[in-house]
């Protein structure tokens, strides 16, 4: 099992950024750098490489619509070569807020598209052509130019690094999840209930693996939460500041009849909590909502408490199939408690 962190797209993501190679001194794995509608990504994924050796550097995630699939695939090159073989490309299709509302594109065949670009990427890192005749699985969608092949074919022009990037696909819904189990190298779910996560997405797994392509090592799964390790009621009201992510997510991560965090939050089978923390939210009763989120399901989706709790926690994580813990260290000395994640993990 592997250990790794988020750098939040908020605030001023250098100063976390200039903290990594300590924590890559502690034993971190991968860092993964989040993108939504602040600073892109594949930026700060460069200057981490510079700054570090042997980290992971991973896009968590680039959407799958507001770059071409021949600049995902220039991205996916470039921060491979600068980051010496480093990195991973996490991919998704965000949602309709960030797409539509920030980037102007419309919100369309996610699953298709996403499965498209990820053929391409490993076609095009193979400095194969890309040409839209033949190539790929499904119909390409050129009226939102998911594809080139208008004019004469080309390979990208630098030899990659490597000839395959590994590739992730965020994803909660259960024909996404399908898809990640079956054509990609690993899965983002965010939200993540050890417990329950096969009663959600057991199905999905179990049917994307039958027909996982051949080549692919076995499915890599990222997921936690935060992260703090002590005794005393102090370490437990630490839960708290998880409260605020949680109800973003759920009450307004959305439409009031679209919202897939929020669909999930009812698959666990909080459905009158997920109504309810909805229309708090949207409105504008942000505290409120952020008091309905279950204390069963801070504790269950991060790993606060004594050594011992946390523990039992990451093996109820590995237990589940992940095969990556992504921590939010809450805590002045990050590389500390990184370290003793290590320990702990291994």
């Amino acid at each position: 099992m592997k250990l790794s962190t988020l750098l939040m797209y908020d605030g001023n993501p250098r100063e976390a950024a200039d903290q990594v190679s300590a924590w890559e001194k502690a034993g971190l794995d991968t860092v993964w750098v989040a993108e939504a509608y602040g600073f892109d990504s594949p930026t700060l994924m460069g200057y981490l490489a510079a700054k570090t050796e042997t980290i992971e550097i991973g896009a968590a995630i680039l959407n799958v619509y507001s770059r071409t699939p021949a600049a995902l695939l220039q991205t996916a090159a470039g921060l491979d070569n600068v980051s010496g073989g480093r990195a991973i490309i996490g991919l998704g299709a965000s949602g309709p807020q960030v797409i539509e509302g920030f980037h102007g594109v419309p919100y369309a065949k996610p699953i298709a598209r996403t499965k498209e670009i990820i053929g391409i990427l490993r076609s095009g890192m193979r400095r194969e052509p890309l040409s839209a005749d033949g190539m790929f699985h499904l119909p390409l969608d050129k009226e939102h130019g998911a594809v080139t092949g208008l004019g004469k074919p080309l390979k990208l022009l630098t030899k990659p690094e490597r000839e395959s990037v590994p590739i992730y696909i965020a994803a909660l819904a259960q024909k996404s999840v399908s898809g990640a189990a079956e054509y990609a190298d690993g899965w983002i779910p965010i939200l993540y209930y050890p417990e329950k996560a096969a009663s959600v997405w057991g199905d999905a797994l179990a049917q994307g693996n039958a027909k996982r392509h051949d080549g692919l090592a076995p499915l890599e799964i990222v997921a936690g939460g935060m992260c703090a390790i002590g005794e005393g009621p102090e370490t437990k009201a630490l839960l708290d500041f998880a409260r605020p992510f949680t109800a973003l997510y759920v009450g307004g991560m959305g439409a009031r009849d679209k919202n897939f965090y929020n669909d999930l939050f009812k698959q666990y089978g909080y459905e009158k909590e997920a109504k309810e923390i909805q229309d708090l939210y949207l409105d504008g009763k942000k505290k409120e909502a952020e008091a309905l989120i279950p204390v069963e399901f801070l504790e269950a989706t991060n790993l606060v408490g004594p050594e011992s709790y946390v523990k039992e926690r990451i093996e109820a994580y590995r237990e589940s199939g992940v095969t990556n813990i992504q921590i939010a260290p809450a805590t002045d000395d990050p590389p500390a408690l990184i370290a003793t994640m290590k320990e702990l993990i291994s």
